[in-house]
């Protein structure tokens, strides 16, 4: 199926989408993407669906043709501290805000979001397997994302952030059951099945 180009008619449409949100260690991780009306991409597609390999290779053609773009961490203290949709929407407004050209329109991936500016937006449920800008922010957000958690696997390897980013595996929890939690972990997510209070 064909992504669409743009859902306004508005020049400079931005899609914005996060990485990383049901995570139980790491940052969570916008992107905003306004790219060319002109752009085509026959591999483009929900970050998700795409492999590991097309993913870099998109970040590369996207980073190369987009009119802007740009990404954000938000951090575990602040996920703790505002919760994990603030958190999200932060992110997103984030990279919006540095972008080099102010969008006339956002389209944003999922059903949440909260004014920007006075620029209007559109929520889309599974916006990033129909609209190619958000598809474009959800490889941006995706890879930004799993560059850092590489890097601060080489910290603490015992949890293989490289492989598993954070997300709650059966190895991860099992390295948290052992090794306890690190300043990455987000204090305010249920980090093992049989937690019900996190001391802290």
């Amino acid at each position: 199926m064909d992504l669409k180009k743009q859902f306004s008619s508005l020049k400079f449409e931005c899609g914005t989408d996060e990485a990383g949100r049901g995570c139980l260690a790491g940052p969570v991780t916008a992107a905003a993407v306004i790219l060319p009306k002109i752009f085509e991409n026959l591999i483009l597609n929900d970050s998700k669906r795409l492999t590991h390999k097309n993913r870099l290779l998109l970040k590369s053609i996207i980073e190369e043709e987009a009119l802007s773009f740009a990404f954000a961490h938000i951090f575990e203290d602040e996920i703790d501290n505002i919760n994990i949709l603030n958190a999200s929407i932060k992110a997103m407004h984030c990279s919006i805000e540095k972008l080099k050209v102010e969008p006339s329109f956002i389209i944003v991936d999922g059903n949440k979001f909260k004014p920007y500016k006075s620029i209007p937006h559109q929520t889309i449920i599974k916006g990033d397997s129909k609209y190619l800008s958000i598809a474009a922010a959800s490889v941006i957000a995706k890879t930004t994302r799993d560059s850092y958690m590489e890097d601060i696997h080489k910290e603490y390897p015992m949890y293989n952030w490289k492989k598993n980013k954070g997300y709650p595996t059966k190895e991860h929890r099992a390295a948290i059951r052992k090794f306890g939690i690190t300043k990455y972990h987000r204090k305010s997510f249920r980090l093992l099945p049989e937690q019900y209070k996190l001391d802290i």
